[in-house]
């Protein structure tokens, strides 16, 4: 039987918060994401020191131009681009270089620039990178004038489309940085630290790290690495001018605490390099001791079986566009970890560095994507444009930047290829999983899907990878494990409305390790995906036919501003033992229209007991439960009683004639009651409340605060049919982010100040200046009471190299 094992790796030394983000001395990385300008125009000359950017928008990274306009009908990123604009624009930086960095070796790193950048310093091109997704170095070394100004300028182009079958945003959308080392350094993503031994009483840790010397003489060093007591001190190491080498370290750590996704503890290490005795180079590593293996038995993390409860999710942060930033990357972590899941698919690109942090601090389990396709278009100017060139250095780029998180578990190299039925596709996965494997030892997995009846062509494609992913198609499994007994199966992609057949095949079959929901928060682009619609409205999906005026995806158990739709409740209901009495209510058929459901969408289900003009008329009532036994009230009065068992699908369904009131929902157990929940008609829209997810930030231009805006009866109650107008106004120590609602068909631009609520809410983003002090939000509408709130925003220490 083939069974597959990892030790623990670490995790770069990023938090969730921006303070807490750049634990590397400031003397070797510093953040370069603030004073930029930029201009959307396609302008060559912008590209030199002396070109005039006085009329240039001044603006603080990460950025998305994309999501500053509003969807546009006939965008040419078109329905899987969410109707957004792209186009080529530019940013500009001017900045000084002290004289001490005279000598030194300097590097600009971006995480990320959708897409096809190119960089220039002081008008001399010094790097840049096609694919989106993937972060790059340029070495900026001989371009940098120490001692004096010096000016970045970086064209992005995001013209040719279609190239993305989602929202792709546009710009430097992720964090830059600029690093400076001696010339004997630690190389970018050059140190490993892999947990060789693990038991209760003591680790075994590797630390390998990666020294270059690109002076002009021969070098003589040793590598000190060192996490508490325990400390590992090398021999000395001879380097030769352009010389590197791989130096290792064994640490003993005792009494070890073991990161899980319950307890996700982490060590911080040092790493430092020793010339003539002296520090000449060092680095910070964050990691976690932890152990994985993967086989037909199942998926044991630290020796314990876990069945993977996972969420596929795209890199947007929905209001927010493209834009990275780290308190929106962290906030989507905790929302998925909220809800129940203890996995994330990053479909289909590797995900920002703040992410995969969030994962590791949170205790989140990852499957790094690296692609979406190879070599056959799924668009005219996809990855499939760049794949034969390119796709070593985006794997290596992946897996270097990638491989010291403890939260990943598996690669991907790709999702639903094309050109699956081709011979060649064969030997293409085997170079993948090769190359993946050099660099890394966890396993490689591949997102197959396929609706032909010759399923079993792909079985030579499928033996490439460790993991067999299964997209819709899990019900082949039993078939499948027959005729291959030693495959590791998961299901990288699920209907929702499936959640229960699926955890029940997860649940009986270990071989079967795990589903991946199609997906857990809606996202910008591929528009009207997981949507319902009414006779009358444009029918279909997405890939039949343009969906305007959708301009989002609507199959999330999350919604775009963060609130958990009733099928969130039922499958953590289902896969967890935190939340066991859920109670909901189905949309009558016809009280908006007849409805209709596509392929990814769920019956339309809410939190609500307000449906005026149908009183006396049958609706549904559903409860979820993990109680055998449940009863519903309205206004005092017992419906009925009903047992809830897996023959059930852990819930029960209750007709009643629809009357305002109170519904009731009682969990009972062993005849006694153990839990109830509630929903009561509101009354009219009277007031707005503000509820802030967080009370301060830190100031520096870069940190968030996320406010949840509700409309409300005047007992508290929300309103859950209030579409009303509002008003948000920022002031102080802060500006307006974002606004906006979960309706996809809204196509207000998310930069407004005046936005309609849905569903009774709205979300409303705060982001830091460089002042500190009070930070005032309020919203307000045409007969209702407003709301205020206060966030402090705070010193932040981080340093960043400005004028």
């Amino acid at each position: 039987m083939f069974i597959f094992r990892i030790f623990a790796t670490t995790i770069l030394a990023l938090g969730v918060s921006i303070t807490s983000m750049a634990k590397e001395p400031l003397t070797r990385k510093i953040l370069f994401n603030t004073d930029w300008r930029f201009s959307l125009r396609a302008d060559s000359n912008a590209s030199t020191p002396y070109y005039n950017d006085a009329s240039w928008r001044e603006i603080c990274l990460p950025h998305d131009w994309s999501i500053e306009s509003r969807p546009d009908r006939l965008a040419p990123a078109g329905n899987d681009g969410g109707y957004y604009p792209t186009g080529i624009a530019w940013y500009r930086k001017t900045f000084n270089v002290p004289s001490s960095m005279k000598g030194e070796k300097v590097w600009l790193y971006f995480e990320g620039v959708y897409m096809n950048s190119s960089v220039y310093i002081n008008g001399k091109m010094v790097g840049g990178h096609p694919y989106g997704y993937s972060s790059f170095y340029c070495d900026a070394t001989d371009a940098i004038e120490p001692g004096r100004r010096n000016v970045v300028a970086v064209k992005v182009d995001n013209s040719h489309q279609k190239n993305c079958r989602w929202y792709s945003g546009s710009g430097i959308y992720r964090n830059v940085w600029l690093i400076h080392t001696p010339k004997l350094h630690i190389e970018n993503w050059g140190v490993v630290v892999r947990t060789t031994k693990m038991t209760s009483m003591e680790a075994v840790v590797k630390v390998t790290t990666t020294v270059v010397n690109e002076t002009a003489r021969d070098q003589k060093l040793s590598v000190v690495a060192q996490t508490g007591s325990a400390k590992g001190i090398s021999g000395e190491v001879a380097l030769k001018p352009g010389e590197r080498r791989d130096v290792t370290q064994q640490l003993i750590i005792t009494h070890p605490k073991i990161w899980d996704v319950t307890t996700p503890y982490l060590y911080t290490a040092k790493v430092t390099v020793l010339s003539d005795g002296k520090p000449v180079d060092a680095t910070y590593q964050t990691f976690g001791i932890r152990t994985i293996s993967f086989s037909t038995n199942g998926f044991l993390l630290n020796g314990r079986k876990v069945k993977i409860n996972g969420g596929c999710l795209h890199h947007d942060n929905g209001i927010l566009g493209a834009a990275a930033f780290d308190r929106a990357e962290a906030r989507k972590v905790e929302l998925m970890k909220s809800a129940g899941f203890n996995a994330i698919r990053t479909s289909h690109n590797p995900p920002s560095e703040a992410f995969l942090a969030a994962c590791d601090k949170i205790g989140m389990l990852v499957v790094d994507e690296a692609f979406d396709g190879w070599r056959e278009a799924k668009n005219t100017h996809d990855y499939s444009t760049l794949f034969d060139k390119w796709w070593k250095q985006d794997i290596d780029a992946m897996v270097l930047r990638d491989r010291n998180h403890p939260s990943i578990i598996a690669w991907s190299t790709g999702n639903e290829v094309i050109e699956r039925k081709k011979i060649e596709i064969v030997t293409t996965a085997r170079k993948l999983t090769e190359e993946i494997h050099k660099l890394d030892n966890r396993p490689t997995t591949t997102a197959l899907a396929a609706w032909d009846s010759d399923w079993e062509i792909y079985d030579p494609l499928a033996a490439q990878v460790n993991i067999v992913g299964y997209n819709y198609l899990i019900q082949k499994h039993a078939a499948d494990h027959q005729r291959v007994p030693n495959r590791i199966m998961w299901q990288t992609e699920s209907f929702p409305r499936d959640a229960f057949r699926n955890w029940t095949i997860v649940h009986d079959n270990d071989y079967v390790i795990g589903d991946f929901v199609w997906t857990g928060i809606d996202y910008l682009g591929e528009s009207g995906i997981g949507r319902y619609w009414y006779d009358g409205q444009v029918p279909g999906e997405s890939y039949q036919r343009p969906l305007w005026p959708c301009h989002a995806a609507y199959c999330g158990d999350i919604d775009l501003t963060g609130w958990r739709k009733p099928i969130s409740h039922y499958r953590d209901l289902l896969w967890n033992d935190k939340e066991k009495l859920y109670l909901a209510v189905k949309e009558p058929d016809g009280y908006y229209g007849k409805i209709n459901l596509g392929l990814w969408a769920v019956w339309p289900t809410w939190e609500s007991w307000n449906w005026p003009h149908h009183e006396g008329k049958p609706i549904d009532i559903e409860i979820y439960s993990r109680y055998p036994l449940v009863r519903l009230y309205l206004d005092g009065r017992l419906i009925g009683e009903k047992q809830v068992s897996r023959a059930t699908e852990m819930k029960a369904t209750f007709t009643v004639n629809y009357s305002p009131g109170t519904l009731r929902a009682e969990g009972i157990s062993n005849g006694k009651v153990m839990e109830t929940r509630t929903l009561t008609t509101a009354g009219k829209p009277a007031a707005i409340r503000l509820q802030l997810e967080n009370s301060s930030i830190e100031a520096g231009e870069g940190d968030l605060a996320f406010v949840q805006v509700e409309i409300v009866d005047k007992d508290g109650n929300i309103c859950p049919n209030a579409d009303t107008m509002l008003t948000a106004k920022v002031s102080g120590a802060g500006t307006l982010a974002a606004f906006g609602n979960a309706d996809i068909t809204d196509t207000n631009a998310y930069n407004a100040t005046t936005h309609k609520a849905w569903k009774g809410r709205a979300l409303l983003v705060v982001k830091s200046s460089k002042k500190t002090g009070k930070v005032t939000v309020s919203v307000s509408a045409k007969g209702l009471k407003a709301a205020n709130g206060i966030i402090k925003a705070e010193k932040n220490e981080q340093t960043n190299l400005s004028l």
